[in-house]
């Protein structure tokens, strides 16, 4: 027996709506069994190509469409990215992601420089993710040949509310770069947005669709809306706590093995907060050496804040390429 690929939403719904208390303490425990609690993966996420995307994501600074804060910039050179790169690393991090504002991969000479990048931070010995929007199975292989060691392609909210939010590409689109990314021996990292106006059956659906891809993501974000002025998102209420922490705690149980990692929007979050957050299953963030995630639209904790959390929870900061054992025993909830 394994894990569970068979989840139907209304059991997914019976777990995003048990008692709080009882959530937590049974994603508590569904982490332990799988992860070790004293262990946080510190990501660091670096824009390589900023602004100018075709695309018209309703919540993104980065949409041409929209008038924000974020200018169109070229592609970073190698040597800049492979600096930021060497910085984290001597500040512990161990995983180092790469986004681009493209709506898809195009088969030239920035596609080279990206490879190169990829190989370059990889023989550091870091984890590399990349987020270039929608790819092929031949531009797959061709990261995974690099070194790439994960993919990011979110679906960001329910295969019904999707349209509300983005127009430019299909949620059919999301779950075929992910499909491509399967071919190939990268490992694959997709979650959702909190905070797009969705309901609470969307979340519960998106859970749903990422509970029953096999295999399940090996990364998980969770992310929380910044409202970025000039978006059509801009006005959207803040997220409570409480949403988050159940969002969490249902991705931990329905997808035990993989990484749920605690994204954009944490710099709002308390230190209990926080805490509460890996309590019910989240063993990663993003930190920062400049104050942001990825833009200026979207705060970031820094480098000595975060470690200084971790020291004061008990926590501490994983090695890069530490994957699960495999899994025997199937996960009952209850």
């Amino acid at each position: 027996m394994g894990i569970r690929y068979d989840w139907h939403e209304t059991e997914i719904r019976a777990v995003y709506f048990t008692p709080l208390l009882e959530l937590i303490y049974q994603a508590a425990s569904v982490h332990r069994q799988y992860h070790d609690p004293k262990q946080i993966q510190v990501c660091k996420l670096v824009s390589i190509k900023t602004g100018g995307c075709p695309e018209d994501c309703s919540y993104c600074a980065q949409s041409s469409r929209y008038q924000t804060e974020v200018k169109p910039q070229a592609l970073l050179d190698k040597e800049t990215v492979v600096n930021i790169a060497q910085q984290a690393k001597k500040s512990g991090i161990s995983r180092v992601c790469m986004g681009a504002a493209w709506r898809e991969v195009r088969d030239n000479s920035q596609f080279d420089e990206v490879l190169d990048m990829v190989k370059e931070v990889t023989a550091l010995g870091l984890e590399v993710c990349c987020t270039l929007g929608m790819l092929t199975q031949t531009q797959a292989k061709r990261l995974e040949e690099a070194g790439l060691y994960a993919y990011n392609h979110n679906l960001d909210t329910s295969q019904d509310y999707y349209s509300t939010i983005i127009t430019t590409r299909t949620y059919s689109d999301r779950l075929n770069t992910i499909q491509n990314v399967r071919q190939t021996n990268v490992t694959v990292c997709s979650g959702g947005i909190l905070g797009l106006g969705e309901s609470v059956e969307d979340r519960i659906s998106m859970l749903h669709t990422l509970a029953t891809l096999r295999p399940h993501p090996e990364s998980v974000p969770i992310n929380i809306l910044s409202q970025v002025k000039g978006t059509p998102l801009e006005n959207q209420p803040d997220v409570p706590i409480w949403d988050v922490v159940r969002a969490i705690a249902t991705a931990r149980i329905v997808m035990p093995t993989s990484d749920v990692r605690l994204s954009a929007g944490r710099a709002r979050l308390s230190q209990v907060e926080q805490a509460l957050c890996f309590l019910a299953g989240a063993n990663s963030i993003f930190s920062s050496d400049d104050g942001h995630m990825l833009t200026v639209t979207t705060p970031c904790p820094g480098y000595d804040a975060d470690q200084e959390m971790l020291n004061l929870l008990g926590l501490e900061m994983r090695p890069p390429f530490v994957r699960q054992e495999k899994v025997t025993e199937e996960v009952v909830f209850g």
